[in-house]
């Protein structure tokens, strides 16, 4: 995975949260750090982190960590500015990269060994993409070949990766991951997270 940059997205405000989701305690360690640490323990170099709002108090948590992190100012616009500008940092820091790893930081049950699973499963396939199926849907962990760079780059406003991956879905490999509909977006479902 040395030619696979990944970028964690970490820049919402978590309003349904009332409190920064980034910063929540989750296995001794905040949501964010566990992001950053299975990101970093998969062998992709670089990873980079897009924080928004929080972002001085988040940075200060990452101080010590293996990673680059980037402020995307235009974070009230949703989840397509912060891929535009993580997709900007990491080909301005990693010109060479082959491919890029999008996560988000409010799946806690991602583990490196899943993201390592889906980059062998794209490349054993020969599919220039490869994503997570879970419910009725696909999506992140989700692994874009460079011939997506565009339209990662073209993404705005609320539009998510989802959209490249249903346009390309005959392109795409998928890996099952039933885990991946738990995301943390309210009180109840982290109160459900920690009570498993």
């Amino acid at each position: 995975m040395k030619t696979t940059g990944i970028i964690i997205l970490a820049a919402g405000a978590s309003k349904r949260l009332g409190t920064p989701k980034q910063q929540l305690q989750y296995q001794n360690k905040s949501l964010l750090l566990n992001a950053v640490h299975t990101a970093c323990n998969t062998g992709a170099s670089p990873v980079v982190v897009v924080l928004g709002a929080y972002a001085t108090q988040i940075k200060q948590a990452l101080a010590t960590e293996e990673v680059h992190t980037v402020v995307n100012e235009q974070w009230p616009a949703g989840m397509g500015s912060s891929i535009q500008t993580g997709m900007q940092h990491l080909l301005k820091i990693a010109p060479d990269v082959n491919s890029v790893m999008l996560l988000v930081c409010d799946q806690p049950h991602i583990t490196s060994s899943l993201l390592q699973e889906l980059h062998q499963l794209k490349t054993g396939t020969g599919k220039p993409l490869a994503a997570c199926s879970y419910g009725d849907t696909y999506g992140t962990p989700a692994i874009f070949d460079k011939p997506f760079f565009p339209e990662l780059l073209a993404l705005h406003g609320q539009e998510g990766a989802r959209r490249i991956i249903r346009r390309h879905i005959d392109n795409t490999a998928t890996l099952h991951f039933p885990q991946g509909q738990i995301d943390i977006d309210t009180s109840a479902d982290y109160e459900q997270l920690t009570a498993r």
